[in-house]
C-alpha cells in the first residue's frame, strides 16, 4: 500500500497531540547582505538527517524515544519582510498556544524576531541566549531596520535592557559593540562566563537562538557570513548541553547556507546541532 511522501528530519515524526517540541522552516533570507542562500538550510537539513542516526552518544539519548512534530516549511513572503515575519510570529503562536515548544530552522538571523515576538506575547519576562558571530545590534542596515545585521536589536525594542546574553560574538561595528555595553551582556569570541548566565536564568523563560555562524568557518564553511576566529563543534555543543536545564521555551537554529559547502559538511554538523539541541531541551 503507498503512504504520502513527507520529509521529516530523522526521527521527528510523531503526531502533533502527542508531541513536546514542534519543529518548522522558515526559508526566508530576503535582507542578507553577503552571500544569500539561507533559504534553502531547512530542506537540505531535513533531506541530509537521514545520513546520522537517531542515537545521540554524546547524551546517550534518541530521537525515537522523544515526541517531536516536524510541521514542514511556511510558505512566507519573499518580497514583504513584514508580512513574513507576521506569518512566522502567527503560527509560533499556535504552537504556544498548544502548550508546545516552537523550534524553528532558518533563514536568515531574522526570522528570529517573528518567533520571538510570539514567545514574548506568552512569557512577558522572556530572556534570550545568542550564540554567534555577529552582534546583529545595529538600529539600521542601510536605512532598513528589518535586517539580519539588526534583529537582535529589534529583539531589545521588544524586551529591554539585561534580558539578552551573547556569546562568541567577534564581528560588528564599533557602534553596535559601544551601543551593547549599556544594553546586553556580550562575551567575545568563546562560551567563558556560560554557567554564570545560566544559574542567573533559572527558573525565567529563554528563547535560545543559534546562529551557526559563530562554529569558526574551517569546520563550518556553508553560511552566508563566515567569521574567522570561531567555536568547534564540540564547544558549541558544549554550549547547548549547559544552557539545556533552563525552562527553554522557544529556540532556532540558524544561518546555514548549504550551497557554499558542497562537499555537505556543513548540513551535516547543522543536522547534527539540530539533533542535539532537541535531546537536550526535551
Amino acid at each position: 500500500m503507498l503512504n504520502k511522501n513527507i520529509e521529516t528530519f530523522i526521527g521527528c515524526d510523531k503526531e502533533y497531540a502527542d508531541s513536546k517540541i514542534v519543529l518548522f522552516g522558515s526559508p526566508f533570507d530576503s535582507t542578507t547582505s553577503f552571500r544569500p542562500g539561507t533559504r534553502f538550510a531547512s530542506k537540505a537539513i531535513r533531506g541530509d538527517s537521514f545520513g546520522i542516526e537517531t542515537y545521540s552518544p554524546y547524551q546517550d539519548k534518541d530521537l525515537e524515544d522523544i515526541s517531536v512534530f516536524d510541521a514542514g516549511d511556511l510558505e512566507l513572503s519573499f518580497g514583504n519582510t513584514r508580512k513574513a515575519l507576521g506569518q512566522i510570529e502567527e503560527f509560533a503562536g499556535q504552537i504556544l498556544k498548544d502548550e508546545k515548544i516552537p523550534c524553528m530552522i532558518g533563514g536568515e538571523h531574522l526570522v528570529t524576531l517573528g518567533a520571538i515576538r510570539a514567545v514574548a506575547k506568552k512569557h512577558p519576562d522572556l530572556h534570550v541566549i545568542q550564540f554567534d558571530a555577529h552582534a546583529d545590534l545595529r538600529d539600521d542596515y542601510l536605512g532598513e531596520s528589518l535586517s539580519h545585521a539588526t534583529v537582535i536589536h529589534r529583539v531589545w525594542d521588544l524586551l529591554g535592557d539585561n534580558r539578552i546574553f551573547q556569546f562568541g560574538i567577534r564581528s560588528g561595528d564599533r557602534s553596535e559593540f559601544q551601543w551593547g555595553k549599556d544594553h546586553v551582556f556580550t562575551n567575545k569570541f568563546n562560551f567563558n562566563g556560560l554557567d554564570e548566565v545560566v544559574e542567573r536564568l533559572k527558573g525565567k523563560p529563554v528563547y535560545l537562538t543559534i546562529d551557526l555562524d559563530v562554529l569558526d568557518p574551517s569546520q563550518f564553511p556553508g553560511t552566508g557570513t563566515p567569521e574567522a576566529g570561531g567555536v568547534s563543534f564540540t564547544e558549541l555543543l558544549n554550549a547547548i548541553l549547559t544552557v539545556s536545564g533552563l525552562n527553554i521555551v522557544g529556540m532556532d537554529v540558524n544561518e546555514l547556507s548549504p550551497i557554499y559547502d558542497q562537499s555537505g559538511v556543513s548540513t551535516a554538523i547543522a543536522c547534527k546541532i539540530l539533533r542535539e539541541l532537541l535531546l537536550a531541551v526535551y
